[in-house]
Order: structure tokens, then sequence, then C-alpha cells
């Protein structure tokens, strides 16, 4: 009986451990963002205006292009360090924990949380989550969706490796 029970827990281990894990194309995705990469440019979709948006709940859209992005896989962890000397930005590093979202059948998204000096979540513990439209291992392009003057669009961030 006590076989029966012992067997019984491993393979309800067994399935909470697969359950949790990420699958292999997710893995692939991180190992492959895994490193350094710079924000060459940032455009717009479906937007036809002059466009400015503060992103990321940090700063205005342009100043995130020239930004350089530093991506650890066996720890989620990373940086962002933004540049500044362009008017209105400042230079700024911030930490970040991301990882790859895997809705059931539909697309891999990127997401990442901002973490303050003390590496604690920022913006009530919520975080940004990007549809991740190439990714080889030079190139990295992520879009997010936005509705501006009541139609849809995309900010879309364009990034080179290292």
């Amino acid at each position: 009986m006590r076989f029966l029970h012992f067997s019984i827990g491993c393979i309800m281990m067994a399935g909470l451990v697969s359950a949790c894990a990420s699958s292999k194309q997710g893995r692939t995705m991180k190992s492959t963002i895994n490193g350094s990469w710079n924000l060459q440019t940032i455009n717009t979709e479906g937007i036809n205006a002059k466009f400015t948006a503060k992103v990321f709940n940090e700063t205005d859209l342009n100043c995130f292009v020239g930004s350089s992005w530093d991506f650890i896989s066996n720890n989620s962890t990373g940086t962002y360090t933004l540049v500044g000397g362009t008017t209105g930005c400042s230079t700024l590093q911030r930490n970040i924990r991301w990882s790859i979202f895997e809705p059931k059948d539909s697309p891999k998204e990127f997401q990442f949380k901002r973490l303050d000096e003390k590496r604690n979540p920022m913006d009530d513990n919520n975080g940004f989550r990007l549809s991740v439209t190439v990714l080889d291992n030079n190139t990295m392009q992520l879009k997010s969706a936005i509705t501006f003057e009541g139609k849809p669009g995309n900010i879309v961030y364009n990034f080179v490796k290292k």
C-alpha cells in the first residue's frame, strides 16, 4: 500500500513539474535572446500621425532608441540602459525580470517586469508583454499592440545583437 501511495505521489509530482516547465521552443527562444542587444529603431504601424508615447511606464519611446538591453537567461534577469542626450531624455539603467509567456494555442510572447534597485517588482507587480515577430541570432523584433485615436496600431521595437 505504501508503494502505491509513493508511486501515485511520484506520478503527480512529475505531472506538476512538466506542467511548470517551458516548452522546447520557449527554451530555444530564451537561449536566443540571451546576451546583449541594441534597440536600434522604434517604428509604428497603423498610425499615420506624428506620435509620441510614454512606454514601459518609463519615458518617451524616442528615449529608448539606441538603448542597450542585456538578458541573462539562466536567472531570467537583465537590464536596459537609456543613453540620454536627446532632448527630454535622461541616462537611466533599469533592472528587469523577463521570460517567454506561452499561452495555449497562441504565439509566444516576450514579457518583463521592471525592478527597483533592490530587485523588487515595480508597477504594482504588473509587467509588459510584447509579440515576438522576428527572432534569430542577430535580430529581434518585438511588437506592442496599442490603440491610437480609436484605431489599432503597433509600436515596433527593432533590436540588433551586439
